[in-house]
């Protein structure tokens, strides 16, 4: 309901935050697409001014590879639902490509910054550590 929205969103936003850092760090991960990460001076400024306390649980990430090694991951990625919805209480993942942008061709994928090994997460309210296990396993399975 709309009287816990805002913890609900503390809470979203909390774990992504944990959830970006790992997944900088993971060394499957080509690229994480969160602009509390971003190295651009501009975009940094405009997220402090914007979003002091944090950008927002939805994003996108690259793993190396390609589709296969993004349907992998998402195969084995345990606790996180396979939804192309956005902004659950439960954490989802999609693989944009195939899914809720399917219908475009290459080059429209291209110029949206989707490429076949992009896998899109929507964290939810999970415990934080039960995530990132989650999302050890899915790594480990690729490796």
């Amino acid at each position: 309901g709309l009287e816990t929205l805002s913890l609900r969103v503390e809470r979203h936003v909390e774990n992504a935050l944990k959830v970006v850092q790992y997944l900088k760090d993971q060394p499957l991960v080509e690229k994480v697409n969160h602009p509390s990460i971003s190295t651009n001076e501009e975009q940094q400024a405009l997220y402090k001014k914007y979003f002091p306390n944090g950008g927002g649980s939805i994003f996108t990430f690259e793993i190396k590879g390609g589709v296969e090694e993004a349907h992998k991951v998402i195969d084995n990625l345990e606790i996180f639902s396979l939804l192309a919805n956005v902004a659950d209480s439960k954490s989802l993942v999609i693989h944009p490509a195939t899914t809720t942008h399917s219908q475009c061709n290459e080059q429209e994928l291209a110029e949206q910054g989707i490429k076949p090994n992009t896998i899109r997460l929507s964290i939810g309210t999970e415990n934080i550590d039960d995530l990132i296990a989650a999302l050890d396993d899915a790594f480990n399975a690729v490796d």
